[in-house]
């Protein structure tokens, strides 16, 4: 079968082009940090580096602990209690996520009080504000993780005598280790690249430190140098997380049901919704009417003009384009992972997910260096910024559609062969149609994370092509709050198909009454 043998060996070749364009940025940044001297290597650990990873690791402890606290607490109540409205429950403690965390940084930052507001910037400011935006991931994983325990356990430590809190400490809590270990992960890796909530709050961390180091030194081997320093810690976190989630593995014999939820009443339901409510007025509320609020001074007053649907214009085209070429470049690692399953796939589908642990300004530097040093005319083009945000955003497309074609049986694709399609003709009508879900699912979630990336945008966009995060940057350092509410509320009013697809994947939308 020529046709077979020719396509067993296109498909490798097709997906190592990927993970090698998608390993330029930690290429060049590896490469020039080989060229610090012993010198200069010693002035960054000297002055820069221990400060930084002191506020980059604290600021990161902070938020994992809050994001536990949030997360864990919101979770349980949603899933070991039954009352009205856990729909809207969820969605409640899950759309913050749509909202960027410099947009939080910056409604804070104009909502307190001047007396309060100088003690908020720094790290106290930015732990709150990073919280905020990440407890949404642990509570997702730790749900999902509650959902599937068996009932047998809860009714066993019930009879044994032991109150609620007991159980939840003795039973529950250490079967949710891999979800909470997740979880932090999560989040952990969030913080190590966030950029507009730091910078906003004037935190110095690595990602920070980067972007200044670049835009205003022009020190691109002083940055790589920082760069190599942070995507080390972000490996070695994550190879460290893995190995002991790895050791702490656990298995539910016999499938079993979860736990049926204790309906909430009088005192407990108060708490519940007290305790809920809390959250979401700190995450949700006050961030959306601040919005709401100044949209709506910007509409009465006409400052929504033709500029501002320009920035829009600009976004969707840029985010548009990057999703269409993470799509498309993801298509063949996925393919190969999910077809092959030996060791070179497993390398394709790793290196091809260095986007992970590259933050924005990272992946920019990688891309910039590569463009001027072999198509400098590319420079300053949308080539380069749709460049940077399909690698940054590649390994959501790939875990998107390897999750699709998981649920294709392979037979069906030998049934196609056998019917005299070729490999093209067999992907294009057998393939692709049965992935559809997979396809949008990626599309969708590549076009919203590159709708709201900043520091890429704002180091490789082309002159005059202002998007949305740019505008909310500006103006918020303006103090232009007017303009930079309707920017904002557009970015989260896009990111919600998004969190509703999430959802759908978790099943999450529908909790079904017991």
């Amino acid at each position: 079968m020529p046709g077979v043998g020719r396509r067993l060996h296109t498909l490798p070749a097709l997906a190592f082009v990927v993970v090698a364009l998608a390993a330029v940025p930690l290429v060049v940044v590896v490469w020039n940090s080989a060229q610090l001297h012993a010198a200069e290597w010693q002035a960054l650990w000297s002055a820069r580096i221990p400060q930084l990873m002191v506020n980059t690791l604290g600021l990161a402890a902070w938020v994992a602990a809050g994001s536990l606290l949030l997360g864990v607490s919101a979770a349980w109540l949603v899933a070991r209690r039954e009352f009205r409205g856990r729909t809207v429950a969820v969605w409640l403690m899950v759309l913050p996520l749509a909202i960027p965390t410099y947009v939080f940084a910056h409604i804070y930052t104009t909502l307190l009080p001047t007396g309060i507001g100088p003690s908020f910037y720094g790290m106290p400011g930015a732990a709150f504000v990073l919280t905020l935006a990440s407890y949404p991931y642990v509570f997702l994983l730790v749900r999902a993780a509650l959902g599937a325990q068996g009932a047998h356990l809860d009714e066993a430590a019930r009879i044994a005598g032991y109150p609620g809190w007991r159980r939840f400490a003795t039973v529950s809590l250490p079967l949710l280790r891999p979800a909470l270990a997740a979880g932090v992960a999560i989040v952990v890796l969030h913080v190590l690249s966030d950029f507009g909530a730091v910078s906003m709050l004037r935190v110095q961390t690595f990602t920070l430190a980067i972007f200044l180091q670049m835009s205003g030194r022009f020190d691109f081997q002083g940055a790589a140098g920082l760069s190599l320093v942070l995507v080390v810690l972000s490996m070695t976190f994550l190879v460290a997380e893995r190995f002991f989630r790895r050791r702490q593995r656990y298995f539910m014999h016999g499938g079993g049901v979860a736990p049926r939820p204790i309906r909430a009443c009088g005192w407990e339901l108060a708490l519940v919704w007290g305790w809920l409510g809390v959250v979401t007025l700190f995450a949700l509320a006050i961030p959306l009417a601040w919005m709401v609020g100044w949209t709506w001074v910007a509409l009465d007053t006409g400052a929504i003009g033709a500029r501002f649907w320009g920035y829009a214009s600009n976004s969707f085209i840029a985010a548009a384009l990057a999703a269409v070429v993470a799509l498309a470049a993801a298509l063949p690692v996925a393919l190969y992972h999910a077809r092959r399953r030996n060791i070179s796939s497993a390398v394709a589908l790793q290196l091809s997910s260095v986007g992970f642990v590259l933050p924005g300004p990272v992946v920019a530097l990688g891309v910039l260096v590569a463009v001027l040093a072999v198509a400098a005319p590319v420079y300053g083009t949308l080539v380069a910024l749709v460049a940077a945000l399909a690698i940054r955003f590649l390994p959501l497309a790939i875990q998107a559609q390897e999750a699709a074609l998981q649920q294709i049986t392979p037979s069906v694709e030998l049934a196609g062969r056998a019917l005299g399609a070729g490999p093209l003709e067999n992907l294009a009508r057998v393939i692709l149609p049965m992935m559809r879900g997979g396809l949008a699912a990626a599309l969708v979630l590549v076009f919203i994370d590159a709708l709201k990336e900043l520091p890429a945008t704002l180091l490789l966009r082309p002159i005059g092509f202002d998007t949305l995060p740019v505008r909310i940057w500006i103006e918020a350092s303006e103090e232009m709050l007017e303009l930079a509410a309707p920017a904002a509320l557009m970015l989260v009013a896009a990111s919600v198909p998004a969190i509703w697809l999430m959802l759908k994947s978790t099943g999450a939308v529908i909790l079904r009454a017991r």
